[in-house]
C-alpha cells in the first residue's frame, strides 16, 4: 500500500509542476462544458423563407401573418429577378412559400387550396422539422377560418411529463459533462504513462520493487482524483451557471460517477501502457474515447437508430451507460430501478481495461 500511496503522490506532484497538463486538466473540460452546451440544440428557429405571394388578397396576407408570428419561419419577400428555386440554389433561403391565385376566393367557395412550400432538403432532420412545422400551422390556420362542424371522435391531449419546457440545455448539458469526462482523463492517463514510455523512464520502473499491478493501480487512483476534480468543476457550471438541479436521488449519480471515472482512467491507461509514444497515444484517446463516445454512446441520437453491428460495439462504449444516468439524474429522476445496470457494466468495462494494462505491463517486465 505504501509503495501505491507514494506513485499516486509522485503522479499528483508531477502534474501539479506541469502547469499546461494542469490547465489541460481542469480548464478544457469547464470551456468545453461551457461552449457545447449553448451551442447545441435541436429547436430549429429563425429559418429564412422566401415567400412569392400570387394572390395578395387580405385572406393571403393573415396566412403569412400566421406563419410568421411562428418562431421558426422568417419570412421575406422573393426577389424580382429570382424564381423561388434558384433562390434555394444559391442557398439564400432554406424554403419558399408559393401562394397561388385565387387563394382567398377558392378558400370562401369552400373548395380545396394548394400551398406549395419548396424544402430544401440537404440536411434531413431540419428539413423533416420544416415540414411538421409548416402542416402544423397550415392546418391551424385552416381551423380558423372554417371552424369544424362535427367534433372528432379523438382529441389528443399531449403533456410533456419530463423536461415540459423542452430546455435543450437540460438534455445537452450533462451529455456534455458525460462527454468531456470521457475525452480528458483517459488523454492524461494515456499521456503519463506512453511518456515514460517514450523517455524511456519506465526502465527505473522495471529494476524498482513495484509490482506491475501496483504501479498501474498508482497511476490509475491518481488520475481519478483528477477526473474527480473535473467532475465537481462541471457539476458547479451545471448547478450555478446554467441553473440545472437533480430530479430525485442523487446516489444512483454518485455511485455511477465512481465506475465511470474509474472506467475512462483504465481506458486511457490501457492505451498508455499498450503505447510507448505520445504522439500515437493522443490518436488512439482520440479515437476512443472522442470518436466513439461522440457517434455510439446515444449523446445526439438514440442508441436504437444505430444500425448493427455498430449498436453492438456501444455496448463497450463507457459513456453510453453514464450518459443515461446523468441525464436520468437531471430529468427523469427514475434512480435504481431505471439505471442499475449501469454501474455494473462500467465496472466490468473497467476491470477488462486494467486487466488488458496489467498484461501489457507485466510482459514487458518479464522481457525486461
Amino acid at each position: 500500500m505504501k509503495r501505491i500511496l507514494a506513485q499516486v503522490r509522485k503522479e499528483l506532484t508531477q502534474l501539479w509542476r506541469d502547469r499546461l497538463t494542469l490547465a489541460l486538466a481542469l480548464v478544457l473540460p469547464v470551456v468545453l462544458l461551457l461552449l457545447l452546451s449553448k451551442a447545441t440544440s435541436l429547436s430549429v428557429k429563425d429559418i429564412p423563407v422566401v415567400v412569392q405571394d400570387l394572390d395578395k388578397t387580405p385572406m393571403s396576407r393573415r396566412y403569412l401573418e400566421t406563419v410568421s408570428s411562428s418562431l421558426s419561419f422568417k419570412l421575406s419577400a422573393l426577389p424580382t429577378n429570382l424564381s423561388p428555386e434558384r433562390v434555394l440554389a444559391q442557398n439564400q433561403a432554406r424554403a419558399a412559400l408559393i401562394i397561388p391565385p385565387q387563394f382567398e376566393r377558392d378558400l370562401r367557395r369552400g373548395q380545396n387550396v394548394e400551398v406549395q412550400w419548396l424544402i430544401d432538403g440537404t440536411d434531413a432532420n431540419t428539413a423533416n422539422v420544416m415540414r411538421g412545422k409548416a402542416a402544423a400551422i397550415t392546418q391551424a390556420f385552416t381551423a380558423q377560418i372554417q371552424p369544424a362542424t362535427i367534433h372528432p371522435a379523438i382529441k389528443p391531449l399531449i403533456r410533456y411529463w419530463f423536461n415540459p419546457g423542452r430546455e435543450d440545455l437540460k438534455y445537452f448539458g450533462p451529455g456534455v459533462l458525460a462527454f468531456g469526462l470521457a475525452m480528458f482523463p483517459p488523454l492524461l492517463a494515456a499521456l503519463a504513462l506512453s511518456r515514460e514510455g517514450e523517455l524511456k523512464t519506465i526502465l527505473q520502473v522495471y529494476v524498482s520493487s513495484i509490482t506491475a499491478f501496483e504501479y498501474l493501480l498508482g497511476k490509475v487512483i491518481a488520475y481519478t482524483l483528477v477526473a474527480w476534480a473535473e467532475w465537481i468543476a462541471g457539476m458547479f457550471v451545471l448547478f450555478v451557471i446554467f441553473g440545472l438541479s437533480l430530479a430525485g436521488d442523487p446516489t444512483p449519480l454518485l455511485v455511477t460517477t465512481f465506475f465511470y471515472l474509474l472506467c475512462t482512467t483504465c481506458f486511457g491507461t490501457m492505451i498508455g501502457a499498450a503505447i510507448p509514444n505520445q504522439a500515437a497515444a493522443i490518436q488512439a484517446a482520440q479515437l476512443g474515447g472522442f470518436l466513439t463516445s461522440f457517434l455510439l454512446s446515444g449523446y445526439l441520437f438514440p442508441v436504437t437508430n444505430i444500425p448493427q453491428p455498430l449498436r453492438f460495439l456501444s455496448n463497450l462504449v463507457p459513456m453510453r451507460y453514464y450518459l443515461e444516468v446523468i441525464r436520468d439524474a437531471f430529468l427523469r429522476g427514475g434512480g435504481w430501478p431505471a439505471i442499475w445496470y449501469a454501474p455494473i457494466a462500467l465496472c466490468l468495462l473497467g476491470a477488462f481495461f486494467f486487466w488488458r494494462a496489467w498484461s501489457v505491463m507485466k510482459d514487458m517486465q518479464v522481457k525486461a
